[in-house]
């Protein structure tokens, strides 16, 4: 298996995993999106919760230039440590979340 197929089957396993857990409040949705076309692969949080309206990316993930950008986590997981279990070197995961000058100081990939 090349590099970008085995990236696109790891996010997408993680991902996948994650969306089993449904919120506990409300009505409410969760969406794995995967653009396998354009590398953007999200988690998405919607519905209703009673009079108010869920609208939440709650992870995203992107492949850019042959690396994984974590671009949004808003959960207690370490998608970084799984990427790495799962076989993804340290220097192909980057932080998008975080600011430029921050993300070599991270350990992790740069960009």
């Amino acid at each position: 298996m090349d590099k970008l197929a085995f990236y696109r089957q790891c996010i997408q396993e993680l991902l996948t995993q994650y969306s089993k857990s449904t919120p506990i409040n409300g009505e409410i949705e969760v969406q794995t999106i995967f653009d396998t076309e354009n590398d953007h692969y999200q988690i998405v949080d919607l519905g209703w919760d009673k009079h108010r309206r869920i609208y939440n990316c709650v992870m995203h993930l992107d492949i850019k230039d042959g690396k994984i950008w974590i671009q949004r986590n808003q959960t207690d997981k370490l998608l970084a440590n799984e990427l790495l279990a799962m076989g993804v070197p340290k220097k192909d995961i980057v932080f998008g979340l975080q600011p430029i000058y921050a993300r070599e100081c991270t350990g992790f990939g740069v960009a």
